[in-house]
């Protein structure tokens, strides 16, 4: 290895290899056109190029590569859900976690550190018990622990006795992790790129020609392209792009905030949140400390932070981690949230026979980026709806079979 770098530093002509090639002109027609280049469009046209063969794919993003909520989250990777449909989907999300750098041949720092949640009251642990209780039921490692080994895993963890927010428990999720955003979105991207998939950065898609129950074809501020299957994973604006195809979607969009501490010397092993304090932090491994909480109160379609939510995130670091009042902030920002009524994504089949949803993910959008993308593609090449994702298909508002994860994320409900 330093023999090739002293090589490349004294060619002249050297010129590097892209991992995403310059976007190209549309063509005609793509066999599959997906609306959204973010994680989730991204792992989709993957897995439809490797695994089912199909190549004539256009990514079409309105703005640049994985530049939406993949770029705006906090990476939290877990499957300690409530519901058995959801749990079962989730921890196969995390077994694709553990297999993506290798799969990809791309490095997406996974860390699998686990996941603290906090109880605060007797209501909260009993609560727990049923959450580890149906994740043991699917196989994944999660369960109910007291103040001692919550001080054991933690140990700089304010358990504040006596007080109002006393810490009685908790949920411990050894499966949880995290992983780097943008190269997750970058590894699915090169990796697409390499099996023929084209990648349309600055394609904005403007509107939709519709026959009969079928979209035949898509207009977009670089010309109209003729598709045979569509997959639509356009993050905070899938309402919109939805309206564009003629299907109104449940959900409705809240900004979803979060901020960045200067870095600190290793001290937080793990995720930690309350749901009391609405507030989580995690550790990068850059040192910095990564908080976030509740989605915003009000609709909204915007990614501007505000002191109202920073301020509410700071009370619950501190009440956390007292020690932590005179570290500096370094940024703050915000991601828009297409949340459902049922708290819990729409997948698969749509009223367009060759229309297909991926959206409605609230804030669990990039946890579910891989298993997501491998069943949206596997509903595409076999045009019908994964068994794992019928769950999760918009007909279950019309019959009530509702999926209620309002209280999964210890944050945001």
């Amino acid at each position: 290895m330093p023999l090739r770098l002293l090589k490349f530093g004294l060619t002249k002509n050297f010129t590097p290899a892209r991992d995403i090639p310059a976007t190209p002109d549309l063509a005609r027609r793509y066999d599959v056109a997906i609306i959204g280049g973010g994680g989730h469009g991204l792992a989709a046209a993957y897995y439809l190029s490797r695994y089912h063969g199909i190549r004539s794919v256009a990514v079409l993003e309105k703005g640049y590569l994985a530049g939406g909520n993949t770029a705006r989250n906090t990476t939290t990777i877990r499957s300690n859900y409530i519901t058995n449909a959801s749990v079962r989907f989730y921890k196969e999300a995390v077994t694709l976690y553990e297999e993506m750098s290798e799969e990809l041949g791309f490095n997406i720092m996974f860390s699998q550190r686990g996941q603290l949640t906090l109880a605060h009251s007797e209501a909260t642990l009993r609560s727990f018990h049923l959450r580890a209780e149906m994740g043991k039921h699917n196989g994944t490692g999660i369960s109910v622990i007291d103040p001692k080994q919550v001080q054991e895993l933690c140990p700089h963890l304010n358990m504040d006795y006596g007080g109002q927010h006393e810490v009685l428990g908790g949920l411990w999720h050894e499966d949880g992790g995290t992983a780097r955003h943008d190269a997750v979105a970058w590894g699915y991207a090169a990796q697409a790129a390499r099996r023929g998939v084209e990648i349309h950065q600055r394609t904005e898609v403007l509107g939709m020609e519709t026959s009969g129950d079928r979209v035949t074809s898509i207009r977009t501020n670089r010309g109209t392209i003729a598709v045979g299957h569509v997959i639509q994973a356009a993050g905070g604006l899938n309402q919109h792009v939805a309206r564009l195809a003629g299907i109104d979607l449940p959900i409705r969009c809240f900004p979803l905030q979060a901020m960045v501490t200067q870095p600190l010397k290793p001290f937080l092993h793990t995720l930690v949140s309350s749901a009391n304090l609405h507030t989580y932090l995690v550790q990068s491994s850059r040192g910095e400390i990564v908080i976030g909480g509740g989605s915003d109160p009000y609709q909204l379609i915007s990614t501007r932070s505000t002191l109202d939510q920073k301020e509410q995130l700071a009370h619950g670091a501190l009440q956390m981690f007292p020690f932590l009042h005179n570290v500096k902030l370094l940024r703050q920002w915000a991601g828009i949230t297409d949340m459902t009524p049922d708290y819990t994504p729409i997948m698969g089949a749509s009223p367009l026979r060759n229309y297909w949803l991926d959206c409605g993910w609230g804030t669990w959008g990039f946890k579910a980026t891989p298993v997501a993308g491998k069943y949206m593609a596997q509903s595409v090449a076999q045009e019908r709806t994964a068994d794992i994702l019928l769950p999760f298909s918009l007909s279950r508002f019309e019959t009530m079979a509702l999926i209620n994860e309002m209280g999964a994320t210890a944050a945001s409900h």
